[in-house]
């Protein structure tokens, strides 16, 4: 019901950027759900990376990409946005977007409707 479509992965350096892009279709998705951003490196487990609410007043961020990622959404271009600055090799993981009407939902990684993925990639 909901197609979310990932990009803006790649090959970076220590201490560069990129910016992910998570584009939303489907005649069921709304302007009003939140959406966020997870990750899942090899032999780890999934972890939540960030997140917004339909207003895109209210972000959220996990401990270990605070003050270096910025999570943002055009809600025109039914888009969220994952930047990341100051890249370190511990990011390097397949990052994947995420949208439910419910943050909270969200947040516990409980979503209705996920992306394929992205891969980030960080040498040192």
């Amino acid at each position: 019901q909901v197609q979310l479509v990932e990009s803006g992965g790649g090959l970076v350096h220590a201490g560069g950027s990129l910016r992910l892009s998570c584009a939303a279709s489907g005649r069921t998705f709304s302007r009003y759900y939140g959406m966020a951003w997870f990750r899942q490196a090899p032999g780890k487990e999934r972890e939540f990376v960030a997140a917004n609410s339909e207003s895109g007043v209210n972000t959220y961020y996990a401990d270990s990409v605070k003050g270096r990622f910025t999570i943002s959404r055009n809600n025109a271009k039914n888009t969220v946005f994952l930047q990341m600055n100051s890249l370190k090799p511990e990011d390097t993981a397949l990052y994947y977007c995420a949208t439910d009407q419910s943050l909270s939902t969200l947040r516990r990684g409980e979503a209705a409707y996920w992306g394929q993925g992205t891969q980030v990639s960080v040498s040192t």
